[in-house]
């Protein structure tokens, strides 16, 4: 497997190539209400419904890498400060910031030049006073202890290589009560060895998605409590060719040795109300 390093410029160098596409007017179908399935991989694909996808700029929308849609899921409140780790061109920001209305605050937390520069011009874009886009990495959030309601994130912690110090950045910058909430792949079974070692498939979040159990040990690790996986959509073997093909693996075998196994899920957990250090 590669190490971290190698990992995070693989990364930073692909969605460095996503928001340069999104800001030129690249057409895709991903994260949109399209009902097309030939131009997308099923995992980014078909995630915001039409009225949300109304309430951001399309340059935003065709940024979309995420496997889910935590906004729609996170139960923001009024007057709440929000953190999206991995924001990438800012939909999910934005969507936030809507939520939570003028008293409340949505930041963006990306370690992408590209990435931060589409965002800034998507807040831009939406008029939205309450944003605020902070470069950096999930491993070493800027922020201090304690300072934010709900932590949010999109198909991001899977990408990763040192998760247990996401997770524990997550629970120190929440305040006492605050919720965990974020759309992630999870894999179910046993996944080949070839794709766990796949550099291609550790960026499509694919390769470094951890188990429901490993999820939740980490989480209860780091602090948390109150920890939920939900189903959000399950991936069978035509779904698998999409994303195995670009790996340069044989895509009959591998679809079958991972259908089903390889899920988006939704992961909720909380900081208790009263945090003993």
């Amino acid at each position: 497997m590669a190490a971290p390093s190698d990992l995070k410029e693989v990364i930073r160098e692909k969605y460095g190539q996503a928001a340069t596409r999104a800001q030129a007017g690249a057409t895709s179908c991903c994260g949109s209400a399209s009902s097309s399935k030939s131009c997308c991989d099923p995992i980014t694909s078909n995630l915001y419904d039409v009225g949300e996808a109304g309430e951001v700029p399309e340059a935003a929308l065709q940024a979309s890498l995420g496997c889910g849609n935590p906004t729609a899921l996170a139960e923001l409140k009024p007057g709440e400060v929000v953190l999206d780790l991995g924001s990438g061109g800012g939909i999910d920001v934005i969507l936030s910031a809507r939520r939570v209305g003028p008293m409340g605050k949505a930041y963006g937390l990306d370690m992408t030049e590209e990435m931060l520069a589409l965002a800034e011009e998507n807040k831009r874009k939406s008029g939205l006073t309450n944003v605020e886009f902070l470069r950096g990495e999930i491993e070493h959030i800027p922020l201090p202890d304690n300072s934010v309601d709900v932590v949010i994130s999109n198909c991001v912690i899977n990408l990763s290589g040192d998760k247990d110090r996401v997770l524990q950045e997550a629970f120190r910058v929440l305040k006492p009560g605050g919720r965990f909430a974020v759309s992630d792949v999870v894999v179910r079974g046993e996944v080949p060895a070839a794709i766990r070692k796949s550099m291609e498939l550790w960026v499509g979040c694919i390769a470094g998605a951890l188990s429901e159990s490993d999820y939740r040990s980490k989480l209860a690790a780091a602090g948390f409590a109150r920890i939920e996986v939900e189903v959000t959509r399950v991936y069978q073997a035509d779904d698998a060719r999409t994303f195995l093909a670009a790996a340069g693996l044989d895509v009959e075998t591998a679809a079958k040795e991972v259908d089903g196994k390889i899920v988006s899920a939704f992961v909720r957990a909380a900081k208790p109300a009263s945090v003993v250090s």
